[in-house]
């Protein structure tokens, strides 16, 4: 039986990783302004957590995708 994330493609993560994750790419991605928020204490409005969230998002698929990769036993 596969599971969840085997039935998603490399190449659909991998869009959604650059395309929502890095998006927009002017001036600079949102992802890296939140991030810079958070670590300076100041992400407080709900539409900064929002935007972490929403642009962490095909990071986090990402990172999960490849740990289940590597913990997946070998037939």
């Amino acid at each position: 039986m596969r599971g969840a994330l085997q039935n998603i493609s490399w190449l659909v993560v991998l869009i959604l990783v650059v395309f929502l994750g890095f998006a927009p790419f002017v001036p600079e991605p949102h992802i890296w302004e939140k991030l810079k928020l958070l670590f300076a204490g100041e992400l407080r409005a709900a539409v900064d957590v929002f935007d972490l969230v929403m642009h962490g998002a095909p990071f986090l698929l990402a990172l999960a995708k490849l740990a289940e990769h590597k913990t997946r036993p070998t037939n």
